[in-house]
C-alpha cells in the first residue's frame, strides 16, 4: 500500500486530490497538511511514502519543507512530488536540488495523479520532456556551472556518462537504449549504478547533477 499525504493550504484543493485517490487499489491518503511544517511532521507521523506538496504555503513553503525531508535521513524513503503550475516554473531547479521527484499541475487527470504517485513510490522520478525543457531553459539563464567535476563523477563509466548526458535531456530508458543501441534493461542498470555512485535519490537529481558538473551544458543537444 503507498501512503500519501496532502500538503496545500487550499482545504478544498486537499478534499479534491482525496476524493480521487479515495478506492484506488493500492493507495491510501494517510494525511493532510496545510503548511509545509505540518507537512514534514505529518510525513513523519504517518510513515508516508509520497507527498504531494504545494510550493506557495504560508509559513513554510513547500520548497522548505522539500528540503527538510530530503536532509531526514528518518525520512529518506519519502518521495516529494510537487504541485506546480506553468507561473511557478521557476522553482522547478530549486526543488529538484532539494530532493523532489517530480512535478504535478493542479489541474491533472486522475488516471495520471495515480500514476504519478506510483511512478515515484518505486524510486523513479516523474519528470517529463516538457518540465525538463522548462529546467534547461531556466539553466541556460543562470552563470555557466562549474564545469570542474565532483569527484564522485570520476567514477563514472564513460558509458555511463553517455547514458548520464541523455537523461538530463529528459529521454526515457526507451529512448536511450534505442539511441546508444542498448537493451532497455541495460539502460536501467546504468541508472541505476549512477544513483548509487553519486549518493542521488532519483533520476531527477541525476538531472541536476549532470548540469552543476558541467558535464552538459544548458542548451546543447541531448543526442
Amino acid at each position: 500500500m503507498i501512503r500519501v499525504v496532502l500538503a496545500d493550504d487550499q482545504a478544498l484543493i486537499r478534499a479534491g486530490f482525496r476524493v480521487l485517490l479515495t478506492g484506488v487499489d493500492g493507495i491510501e491518503v494517510v494525511g493532510e497538511a496545510a503548511d509545509g511544517a505540518q507537512a514534514v511532521r505529518v510525513a513523519r507521523d504517518s510513515r508516508a511514502d509520497v507527498v504531494l506538496m504545494d510550493i506557495r504555503m504560508p509559513g513554510v513553503d513547500g520548497l522548505e519543507a522539500t528540503r527538510r525531508i530530503g536532509a531526514d535521513e528518518d525520512l529518506a524513503g519519502v518521495r516529494v512530488l510537487v504541485l506546480t503550475t506553468y507561473e511557478s516554473d521557476e522553482y522547478v531547479y530549486q526543488a529538484l536540488q532539494y530532493g523532489a521527484s517530480g512535478f504535478l499541475v493542479k489541474d491533472i487527470e486522475p488516471g495520471d495523479l495515480v500514476h504519478a504517485i506510483r511512478v515515484v513510490a518505486r524510486g523513479d522520478a516523474l519528470l517529463s520532456p516538457g518540465i525538463t525543457r522548462r529546467l534547461i531553459a531556466d539553466l541556460v539563464r543562470r552563470p555557466r556551472p562549474n564545469t570542474t567535476k565532483p569527484q564522485a563523477l570520476a567514477a563514472l563509466t564513460e558509458r555511463e556518462r553517455d547514458v548520464l548526458a541523455r537523461v538530463a535531456g529528459g529521454l526515457s530508458n526507451d529512448e536511450i537504449a534505442a539511441l546508444l543501441h542498448l537493451s532497455p534493461l541495460t539502460v536501467k542498470t546504468h541508472v541505476s549504478r549512477m544513483m548509487s555512485k553519486l549518493a542521488v535519490r532519483d533520476r531527477a537529481q541525476l538531472v541536476v547533477l549532470a548540469y552543476e558538473s558541467g558535464l552538459v551544458i544548458p542548451g546543447t543537444p541531448a543526442e
